[in-house]
C-alpha cells in the first residue's frame, strides 16, 4: 500500500485523468478511481487527500451522481474541480444555478482571500474555464476565496475543515498556476511526501513479479512496441528464462517491426520467436467492418496461438501484457459516467475464460512513464523513440474491411511517411504520426486519364500522454511532399486529406 496517496474520484470529466498525471508529476502517487467507491473502500486505501474531478453533469438535475456527505467526516483533505466544487456546495445546502455566462477557455481569476491553497500564486492569473453552472450561493460553512468577471464564486473554503473547490481546472496547462495549485493541496495540505519515483516502482515490482510467478512460466506477446518491450525487459529481470517471449506476425505490422524485435532480443539478451501468422488474422478478418469487432477477433486470435504456443512449452500459467493505464481508462467504464471509447485488444478484446492468469506491470503507468521507465531498463533507442503503433496494427488504419491490396497500399504509404519525418528532421518532434487508408474512393486525373482510387488521411499530432493531444502544425513543404509521393509512388491512393481534430474530441487513433 502506498503511504502518500492522493485519490480522484471520477465523475466523467474529459480531464480527470489529468489529474492523476500532475499530481504524479509532483511525485505523489495517484489514483483515479470510480466516484461510487464506498467510504470503507476509501479507509482502505488510507488516501492523504481526495480530488473530486469535473463532470458533465448537473448538480440540481435528478439522479446527478454525488458522493456520500460521510466522506467529508472522514477528516481528509478534500478538493473539488469545476463540477467537484459545485457537487461540495449542493450538499452543504449551497445554490447552484444554470451560469449566465458560461466560461470556455481562458479566464482572469482573481484572489479574495489569502489560502494555504493560493500560495505562492500572484492574485490575478490565467486560469481554464469549462462550465456552465456556477454556484451562485455558499454554503453557510464556507466562505469565497476567488472570483472571475463572469464567475463571482469561482474558489470556496470551508471554515474549518480543510474542504476547498476551484470552478477553473487547474490540471489543464492553460491554468497557468496549476501545478502550484496541486503541490499547494498535495504537498502542503495533505501533508504528503514525494516519493513516487519510477525506479522504486521497478525495483518493487520485480520484486512482486518474482514472488507471484515462483518456479512457472511466463508467455509475453511482444509486438515491437515501447509497452511490450518494456514489459519484456522488467519480466526479464524478475523471472529470467522462465520468460517466453513470441512475436506474432500478423500481417498488419509495419516492415521496421521485425526488426526493433531483432535488435531487442540482442541487445536484452533474451530469446523470442518469431511465428508468421499473416494468413491466419487475413482469413479471420474476412468480411468484418466494425472496429470493435475487429479487435475482439484479433485479442480472441492472439490467444489462440498463445495457447497453442503454451501447450509446446509446458506449464506456462501467466500471460503477460503491455496494457498501460490509457488503455484501460479507453476500454473501461470504471464504474463512471465515462462510456468506453474502444476496446483495446489486450483490454476488452480478450475472451472473458482464458486458462491464463495475467500479468501487466505497466498497467497504472501513462505513456511518458513507461517511456522513461524504458530509458532505466536500457531498451534501444528505436524502440524508446518510436511512435506508438496499435496492438491491432494497420488493421484498425483501413477503415471498413481489411484486404491484401489494402494491406500493401498502407505499408507503402506508411513507408514513404517514415521516410520523410526523418528526412525533415520531424519524427522526433511529433509524438505520433500514420496514414488512415479511408472506405471511399474520390474522382482523380492521373496521366490525363481519369481516376477512381481511395482517400488517405494523414493523422500527427503532438501530446505527452496520448490521454489528450493536438494537430501538429506541419511545414506546407513536408505535407505537399508526403501528398506528392504517395499518389505518384503507391497505387490505389490518389487523394490526401489532413486530418486537424484534437483528442479529445477525437481519439488519436481512428478505429
Amino acid at each position: 500500500m502506498q503511504k502518500n496517496l492522493i485519490i480522484v474520484l471520477d465523475f466523467g470529466s474529459q480531464y480527470s485523468h489529468m489529474i492523476a498525471r500532475r499530481i504524479r508529476d509532483i511525485g505523489v502517487y495517484t489514483l483515479l478511481c470510480s466516484y461510487k467507491l464506498s467510504v470503507s473502500e476509501i479507509l482502505k486505501k488510507n488516501p492523504k487527500g481526495i480530488i473530486l474531478s469535473g463532470g458533465p453533469c448537473s448538480t440540481y438535475h435528478h439522479q446527478s451522481p454525488l458522493i456520500l456527505k460521510e466522506i467529508f467526516y472522514l477528516n481528509i483533505p478534500i478538493l473539488g474541480i469545476c463540477y467537484g466544487m459545485q457537487m461540495i456546495s449542493s450538499l452543504f445546502k449551497g445554490i447552484v444555478k444554470k451560469s449566465i455566462h458560461k466560461e470556455f477557455g481562458k479566464s482572469c481569476f482573481i484572489i479574495d482571500q489569502k489560502s494555504l491553497l493560493f500560495q505562492n500564486i500572484p492574485r490575478q492569473s490565467n486560469v481554464w474555464m469549462s462550465h456552465m453552472d456556477e454556484v451562485t450561493k455558499v454554503p453557510e460553512t464556507f466562505h469565497v476565496i476567488g472570483h472571475t468577471d463572469s464567475c463571482s464564486i469561482a474558489a470556496i473554503q470551508h471554515n474549518k475543515k480543510n474542504i476547498y473547490g476551484v470552478q477553473f481546472h487547474p490540471e489543464v496547462k492553460n491554468t497557468k498556476y496549476g501545478i502550484v495549485l496541486f503541490k499547494n493541496f498535495v504537498l502542503t495540505i495533505c501533508q504528503c511526501h514525494p516519493t513516487w519515483i519510477l525506479k522504486n516502482f521497478l525495483q518493487k515490482k520485480i520484486y512482486s513479479i518474482r514472488r507471484r510467478v515462483q518456479k512457472n512460466k511466463v508467455l509475453l506477446g511482444i509486438s515491437g512496441g515501447l509497452d511490450s518491450c518494456v514489459t519484456a525487459c522488467i519480466i526479464y529481470k524478475s523471472v529470467g528464462s522462465s520468460l517466453y517471449c513470441i512475436f506474432i506476425d500478423t500481417g498488419f505490422l509495419l516492415e521496421e517491426d521485425q526488426k526493433n524485435i531483432h535488435d531487442l532480443s540482442k541487445k536484452m539478451n533474451f530469446p523470442i520467436k518469431v511465428i508468421d501468422a499473416k494468413k491466419h488474422f487475413l482469413h479471420q478478418l474476412k468480411g468484418i467492418n466494425d472496429p470493435e469487432q475487429k479487435r475482439k477477433i484479433i485479442g480472441k486470435e492472439f490467444i489462440y496461438f498463445f495457447q497453442k504456443e503454451s501447450e509446446k512449452i509446458g506449464n506456462v500459467n501467466f500471460l503477460a501484457q503491455g496494457t498501460i493505464y490509457s488503455d484501460i481508462v479507453e476500454s473501461s467504464p470504471m464504474g463512471t459516467l465515462r462510456s468506453p471509447i474502444k476496446s483495446h485488444h489486450n483490454v476488452g478484446g480478450l475472451p472473458q475464460r482464458m486458462k491464463f492468469k495475467l500479468i501487466e506491470p505497466l498497467k497504472k503507468l501513462f505513456k511518458d512513464e513507461v517511456k522513461r521507465l524504458g530509458k532505466q531498463l536500457g531498451v534501444p533507442k528505436n524502440i524508446l523513440y518510436r511512435h506508438p503503433f496499435p496492438g491491432p496494427g494497420l488493421s484498425i488504419r483501413i477503415i471498413g474491411e481489411v484486404n491484401k491490396r489494402k494491406i500493401s497500399i498502407l505499408k507503402k504509404s506508411e513507408s514513404i511517411l517514415s521516410q520523410e519525418l526523418q528526412k525533415f528532421g520531424i519524427y522526433h518532434l511529433v509524438s505520433q504520426a500514420f496514414i488512415v487508408l479511408l472506405p471511399i474512393k474520390s474522382v482523380g486525373v492521373m496521366g490525363d486519364k481519369r481516376s477512381y482510387e481511395y482517400v488517405a488521411a494523414l493523422r500527427v499530432v503532438n501530446t505527452e500522454d496520448f490521454m489528450t493531444s493536438t494537430c501538429s502544425p506541419l511545414p506546407y513543404q513536408f505535407l505537399e511532399k508526403i501528398s506528392n509521393r504517395i499518389i505518384n509512388e503507391v497505387d490505389g491512393i490518389n487523394r490526401m486529406v489532413y486530418d486537424i481534430t484534437s483528442k479529445p474530441p477525437s481519439t488519436i487513433e481512428w478505429e
